[in-house]
Formats: structure tokens, C-alpha cells, sequence
């Protein structure tokens, strides 16, 4: 797959579909390689005519990794917060959301539908709330404001999430065995994915990348970033809100949150969805996609 100087850095991406085709841009989450969009993900779009853009985040997959800032304090961050300061960290969220905006225009793609999931939702809100020139529709999945008061992740689910990884060059079978572990924690309790479907997901993204320092940096961004509710009240595209009712991880109060401040927002809440896009929602998820792109065709 290419890589292109987007933001003033390389990043690793992938096109899908019609050229002519409108353009969907998907921006994965947390520490998610974009081979996370899975290929039925992907041919759901692309079948209804769709062009789509892949990406690597910054610090994750085969785009840059911004090695010379080591792993960030956390402690130092979470007391920056409380003190009212701003915290060091290399990057927040709305440079991430600059990479992807900076990735359309290295592409030459005037504008795009934003689709991001989880720490992406974050991220393609940003693109929409600071590059909305560059936005034809937004679509944020399982993702959320910021918002301190909302409530937090079950205590199982940021477990799953922070516990300490296992080097896949040392032991790639425990590598596999607790990401199978995880992803039952926050998957989808009613669509559940096969053992063996999950275990093929982790070895081949060991097999590509395993770069655990730059989720460190990633998690940093999220926390420093803070509550971006005032940022998300001016975005003015079409915006489409999707969540799972069952999610442990960002809870269903995140994606009513985000459809409360956004103006005009639409939120579907799916019953027995997690924190994950089992095969079973392609179809209902890209029907809602397709609610985004129809009322920004409706608007212009």
C-alpha cells in the first residue's frame, strides 16, 4: 500500500472503488491499523458505488511514529488537567484530524464524507468542526464529546483496553489469546465474532505492525484534548450519530452527548452492539452512512 506526505508527515493509506465515485474517508481508532475496516466493511461501500480512503493514524500501522517523544506521563497529564493547565504531549486530536484533512488534500479530493469509529469519531468530528470546508457529511460511531461528567467506561472494558500487551515476536500465541480476550469484553454481546475470525484480525496486524508506545501517545491525545463540546457546536454538516446500546467501553450516554451538541445531529442507538463492527451491522451501518451522504446531497 502507498504512503503520502499528508500534514507534513508520510502516511500509509488505501483507495477502494469507483474513481468518479463519491468519496468516503474512514478513520479507524485507538491503536487500530486500517486494516481494521474490514474488506466486507469496505465492499459494502464500494458496492453502492463508493470510492473509499483508508488511512494509518499518526503513531500506529505504517504511518509515522513519533518515536523522539517516548511514552508520555499520564500522571502528568491527568494533573495538568486537574489544574487547570495544558498538558505536554506531542499531539492532540485536532492534529490527527489535520493528517486526514491534510490527507484529502494531498490526494486532490476537494471534499469527502467523514466516517470515523471510536478515537476516529473523535477525530473525524475535529475534521468537521476545523476543516468543514473540506466535509460533505459526518458520521460518528460509537465515539464521544469529551464531556467529564458523562460516565465513564466499566471497569472491565479499560482493562481490556490499558492492560499491558505481549510482544508477538516473544509470544504470538498469548498475543492472540488476549486480544481474543479483549475483544469479547467490548464486542458486541448480541453479534459476537468467531474466536478464530478474531485470532486471524490480530496475527495478521502483528504480522504488519506491533508498535504498542505509539497507543501510549495516542491515549495522550485523547486525555489532553479534553471536552470538545463547544468545537462540535459548530460543525454545520450533516451528521449522523451511531452507537451501540450494549457498549461497555464508551457508553451509549457518549453518543447521545455527541447528538445533543452537534446541531441538527441524528442519533440511532443499536440494541446488542459494542464497542466493535461485527459483520452482522455492515449492512444497517452503511444504510446509516447512506442517511449522511443522502441529506448532504438534500442540502447542497
Amino acid at each position: 500500500m502507498p504512503q503520502i506526505i499528508a500534514n507534513g508527515i508520510p502516511l500509509e493509506y488505501a483507495v477502494y472503488g469507483p474513481q468518479k465515485g463519491e468519496v468516503i474517508l474512514l478513520i479507524m481508532g485507538f491503536g487500530a491499523q486500517m486494516t481494521r475496516w474490514s474488506p466486507q466493511f469496505i465492499r459494502e461501500l464500494t458496492d453502492r458505488g463508493y470510492r473509499v480512503i483508508v488511512h494509518d493514524n499518526r503513531d500506529v500501522g505504517l504511518s509515522h511514529r513519533f518515536h523522539d517523544h517516548g511514552e508520555p506521563d499520564m500522571t502528568a497529564v491527568y494533573t495538568a488537567l486537574m489544574s487547570g493547565k495544558t498538558p505536554e504531549v506531542p499531539y492532540l486530536l485536532n492534529d490527527m484530524a489535520a493528517d486526514s484533512a491534510g490527507l484529502l488534500d494531498a490526494l486532490g479530493i476537494e471534499r469527502a464524507h467523514i466516517v470515523g469509529a471510536s478515537m476516529g469519531g473523535m477525530i473525524a468530528q475535529m475534521v468537521a468542526a476545523n476543516h468543514g470546508e473540506k466535509v460533505l457529511s459526518l458520521v460518528s460511531v460509537m465515539s464521544t464529546t469529551g464531556n467529564p461528567a458523562l460516565p465513564p467506561a466499566k471497569p472491565e472494558a479499560m482493562a481490556a483496553l490499558t492492560k499491558p500487551g505481549v510482544d508477538p515476536a516473544e509470544n504470538l500465541d498469548k498475543h492472540i489469546w488476549n486480544g481474543i480476550e479483549s475483544q469479547k469484553v467490548i464486542g458486541s454481546p448480541d453479534y459476537p465474532t468467531p474466536d478464530a475470525i478474531l485470532a486471524e484480525r490480530i496475527r495478521a496486524d502483528a504480522r504488519r505492525a506491533y508498535y504498542p508506545v505509539g497507543r501510549s501517545r495516542q491515549m495522550a491525545a485523547i486525555v489532553a484534548s479534553g471536552d470538545r463540546r463547544a468545537a462540535l457546536a459548530t460543525i454545520s454538516v450533516p451528521t449522523v450519530v451511531i452507537h451501540g446500546g450494549a457498549d461497555p467501553l464508551v457508553p451509549v450516554e457518549g453518543g447521545h452527548d455527541t447528538a445533543a451538541v452537534i446541531p441538527g445531529a441524528e442519533l440511532h442507538v443499536i440494541p446488542g452492539m459494542g464497542h466493535d463492527l461485527p459483520v452482522q451491522l455492515i449492512p444497517r451501518i452503511a444504510d446509516l452512512i447512506e442517511r449522511a451522504t443522502t441529506r448532504a446531497r438534500e442540502s447542497a
